[in-house]
């Protein structure tokens, strides 16, 4: 066949490409788009927030610089066995130090937000009782260099970094003591930040932290609770951000928007029929109903206490109602679908699907592929919860990051995986679905809890021995994105 392809053919298929040129413009557009732009997706709306995000543990190193007590992860990081690495946060990024340099990495994402978490124990090394005010300046600082370079300070208030003093002294979440502690705290610093910060999230994915940390013992502070002594850490948890939304709005400078930010258990269809879409409605509420859900109806459902029965937390009226204290947007943390929903005829009207043992999966075993989880759990949880604000607080994924001989970091993976991510949100802001933002897990490579620094979620690789900074090929990407404001051709 290619031997009988002529110069006489070639010369054709010139001549018709040299005619498609002469075309007319309106037989190479339509509606006055380019023909390859035709069936591009819409791009995202006007105004969205692109951002980054960081917690001061798993970044700021320093842990015993001017004034910060220990917290439970200094603790438990420093156990024998409990991290894969054998390492510590100790020193971490050096971000303590290094947050001037830090910031021109955020600049050069294009990005305008950057998500960051104020360490507790820097503020309040005891828990509570005496302010540290030099913990706080060094927040100050990073905030003022924030803004200088023209990024959106966004600040988290509790990144599991609770001060080991509270777990000591009353048992940390376990008491409700710590929820009175975590308003006082929020008070504090809401009342000093909120002059140039105008976004607070009050705790982040209370979900792990309290499934690793008080249920099954693989986190800080390392607890294996009976059931329903987490059942009452659960309810604590959100009394503490209850606490906490209630003291912003008295403490904060007028217009001080507040939120929580929750690894939400993300419930996706097995399949979109009406019937599997509305058991997948009714799951996701039930699923979450012992932490985001209470915060957001101010109530547990019937069925979460009738499952949780002996178990389920004791709780009061007005306890509830500080719960459910009216928030202006929820964060969502999302990386994989947990549950695959199908609809069933039989009591509570939807079944959880087993995942087959050949599911793919990134760099980290627990992190499955499935991109439409970032269409399905924010559409689902803002028509169930009538929200209206929605922020992806935290999207992103390890990969290998091998650090090639020349210098470069090839993470086709990462990009592979936030393109296709991209486009389901994408796909859901075109439909309506409010989502106002979307920050992107990591920044730069960081100490990854109990995997130390074996695992890498950067877009910037890290070399922990020289505190090196170098952009994966994913940084390049992820400014592409932001600059157009759409993932498309």
């Amino acid at each position: 066949m290619v031997s009988r392809f002529s110069r006489r053919h070639f010369a054709k298929l010139v001549g018709l490409s040299s005619l498609a040129m002469a075309l007319p413009a309106g037989a190479a557009e339509r509606k006055g788009k380019p023909a390859h732009d035709r069936f591009a997706p819409a791009p995202f709306p006007k105004g969205f927030v692109w951002g980054t995000a960081t917690s001061s543990y798993q970044i700021e190193g320093a842990v015993n610089e001017d004034g910060r007590g220990p917290s439970i992860w200094d603790t438990f990081s420093h156990t024998t066995g409990k991290i894969a690495d054998h390492s510590n946060g100790d020193r971490a990024n050096e971000h303590y130090y290094r947050y001037k340099e830090d910031v021109q990495l955020i600049k050069r994402l294009g990005v305008e937000a950057y998500r960051f978490s104020i360490a507790w124990p820097r503020v309040f090394p005891e828990g509570t009782g005496a302010a540290n005010p030099t913990g706080l300046d060094f927040y100050h600082r990073l905030i003022d260099e924030l803004l200088a370079n023209g990024i959106e300070p966004y600040a988290t208030l509790y990144h599991w970094d609770l001060p080991q003093a509270l777990e000591d002294r009353v048992g940390g979440w376990r008491s409700s003591d710590t929820s009175k502690a975590f308003g006082d705290y929020s008070r504090y610093v809401a009342a000093r930040i909120s002059d140039r910060v105008k976004n607070i999230f009050t705790i982040n994915e209370a979900g792990r932290f309290l499934n690793f940390g008080y249920g099954w013992g693989i986190d800080a502070p390392g607890l294996k609770l009976p059931a329903g002594e987490l059942n009452q850490a659960r309810h604590n948890v959100v009394l503490g951000h209850g606490h906490a939304v209630q003291a912003i709005r008295a403490g904060a400078r007028k217009g001080t928007k507040v939120g929580i930010a929750e690894n939400i258990a993300a419930c996706v269809p097995a399949f979109a029929t009406p019937e599997h879409i509305r058991a997948t409605e009714m799951a996701t509420r039930e699923l979450n109903a012992g932490l985001l859900g209470v915060t957001l109806e101010g109530k547990y459902t019937d069925g979460y206490l009738e499952y949780a029965g002996k178990d389920a937390p004791k709780f009061t009226a007005d306890e509830l109602k500080i719960i459910g204290s009216k928030t202006d947007f929820v964060g969502l943390n999302i990386y994989a679908p947990q549950f695959y929903i199908a609809a069933s005829d039989k009591k509570p009207g939807w079944d959880v699907l087993p995942f087959p043992s050949s599911f793919p999966h990134m760099n980290s075993e627990w992190l499955r592929i499935g991109p439409e989880v970032i269409y399905w759990a924010p559409k689902i949880a803002a028509k169930i919860w009538d929200i209206d604000t929605i922020y992806i607080s935290e999207n992103g994924t390890s990969s290998e990051d091998k650090l090639h001989d020349n210098g470069k970091v090839y993470d086709l993976d990462r990009i592979s995986f936030l393109r296709n991510y991209l486009t389901q949100l994408q796909r859901a802001t075109s439909e309506g679905v409010p989502v106002k933002g979307y920050f992107l897990w990591s920044l730069m490579d960081n100490f990854e809890w109990i995997f130390g620094y074996e695992k890498r979620f950067g877009v910037y690789h890290v070399d922990f021995q020289t505190q090196a900074r170098t952009p994966k090929l994913s940084a390049a990407f992820y400014r592409d994105v932001v600059a157009k404001n759409a993932i498309g051709p």
